[in-house]
């Protein structure tokens, strides 16, 4: 009975997470289903409402800009604007999951900021992070948990595809043991929902069968 209670509540989540008709369609692109992914075993962010609506008024003038951007370079004969218009889509969604943070404190990206990110996904050098990269227990939760924050923070497609490529290389390195541990798997299951969300695929996590 409380695992039936629970696919129920999983269900409507997943039906009732749509934004309000009057959201602009843009700034869904699949955030009902990250924000169902979430709202049960996410952390809490470590932000509060003011430093939210901060990053909130940020970001939304950043994507004015980049929507500017995008209608310059379609109204120029010599302008290509498909790697504008991607970037642009990704801060749509990246502006709609602050938006649901603030409405239903779900679905919240760990971090606000936008760090510094290079990687050159075609080189031979190790992705650049702040946490040393170390394959015992403790840095390898300390890496996907970085890895996690990074990649809900992207703001542009190569961001998304570079940070997709670091982390495949890095899930390789710990020890069957280590790579094994459940904080660590979380973190990078999280950074793949992120990252998949901001590409603008969907993700559905598939419900416990009933008994």
């Amino acid at each position: 009975m409380v695992l039936a209670r629970r696919n129920l509540a999983y269900l409507v989540v997943a039906a009732c997470s749509h934004p309000p008709a009057a959201a602009p369609p843009a700034l869904d692109h699949g955030l009902t289903t990250h924000a169902a992914l979430a709202a049960d075993d996410d952390p809490p962010p470590p932000y509060g409402d003011a430093e939210l609506a901060r990053a909130l008024d940020a970001e939304r003038a950043a994507l004015a800009r980049q929507a500017d951007r995008v209608a310059a370079l379609e109204a120029d004969p010599a302008g290509d604007d498909v790697a504008a218009r991607a970037d642009l889509e990704v801060e749509r969604r990246f502006v709609a999951a602050l938006e649901r943070c603030r409405r239903a404190h779900a679905g919240c990206p760990p971090r606000l900021d936008a760090p510094a990110w290079s990687y050159d996904v075609d080189g031979t050098a190790d992705p650049q992070l702040d946490t040393p990269l170390r394959f015992d227990l403790a840095d390898w939760q300390r890496i996907a948990a970085e890895l996690h924050g990074r990649a809900c923070a992207c703001r542009t497609l190569a961001c998304v595809d570079s940070l997709g490529a670091a982390i495949d290389v890095l899930e390789r390195r710990p020890m069957p043991e280590v790579a094994g541990d459940e904080a660590a798997s979380a973190s990078i299951t999280r950074a793949r929902e992120c990252l998949f969300w901001l590409r603008g695929k969907a993700i559905a996590r598939q419900l416990p069968e009933e008994p």
